[in-house]
């Protein structure tokens, strides 16, 4: 019969098929998806949040520059170094916002963004210091808490993230108020004002820096007592969890 196979000729037919049907192969490549949300790199890099952090670092050395022009003693290439510093300080204001209500937030400007911020604000510091205008210690404890909370931020980075506050947020505008005034050149009750304001800066500066590494010390803490407890937890059943105790509270 021609529907037969021929002797000695081996078998082809297909396996059984489970009883769902064939199972698909699995794909055992990590992608982005599996993190739940959107790649961060999933945007255009060439978008406005990432430009206006470009914008910052291309202003950084023209601010030097114009900052400490002849000395640091014209008038008028003091305006426009404050005029730089602005423009910076204003950015700053808009490219992180920016990048989250439009779902651009990339790799580049996570990256990018604090490097601008502590460009701008750190040479600005160190400039003025180096002018004779405002005295060094300040200019240290800014940066040291600055650097601090930089490597606070690795130390807890895989249990959590500390949002800003309100109070991280007037320290940075007050700074930027504050370096300003230092940027250009006053003198009278304006003088006077822009060292109460700078004043007001280092404390804030202080307080802040101290309340984050409260709150780091708290999140690092809460996050290893949940490693262990998961290390020592034994494995789900599907069942009730038993009760740990009466109170409602802690």
């Amino acid at each position: 019969m021609s529907g037969l196979p021929a002797p000695g000729t081996p078998s082809r037919r297909p396996a059984p098929a489970g009883p769902a049907g064939p199972v698909p192969p699995i794909n055992t490549r990590r992608t982005p998806d599996h993190l739940g949300d959107p790649p961060a790199h999933a945007a255009s890099v060439w978008n406005i949040a990432n430009v206006l952090t470009m914008v910052r670092l291309v202003l950084v050395p023209g601010f030097v520059l114009l900052l400490v022009h002849d000395g640091g003693d014209d008038p008028a290439w003091r305006s426009f170094a404050w005029a730089a510093f602005s423009i910076a300080m204003i950015t700053d204001l808009f490219d992180g916002e920016l990048a989250r209500r439009h779902n651009t937030v990339t790799d580049f400007g996570k990256i990018a963004d604090p490097i601008a911020d502590k460009a701008i604000m750190g040479s600005a510091l160190i400039c003025l210091s180096a002018l004779g205008d405002l005295p060094w210690w300040v200019t240290a404890v800014i940066l040291f808490r600055e650097l601090g909370i930089t490597l606070m931020r690795f130390w807890v980075i895989k249990h959590g993230v500390i949002p800003a506050s309100r109070g991280g947020k007037l320290k940075t505008l007050t700074q930027g108020v504050a370096v300003g005034m230092y940027v250009l050149v006053l003198t009278g009750p304006l003088a006077s004002l822009r060292a109460w304001v700078m004043a007001a800066a280092v404390i804030l500066t202080v307080v802040t820096g101290l309340d984050y590494v409260r709150q780091a010390v708290v999140l690092r803490r809460e996050g290893l007592r949940k490693e262990r407890e998961a290390r020592g937890a034994p494995p789900e059943t599907g069942g009730a969890a038993p009760e740990r105790g009466t109170g409602t509270g802690r």
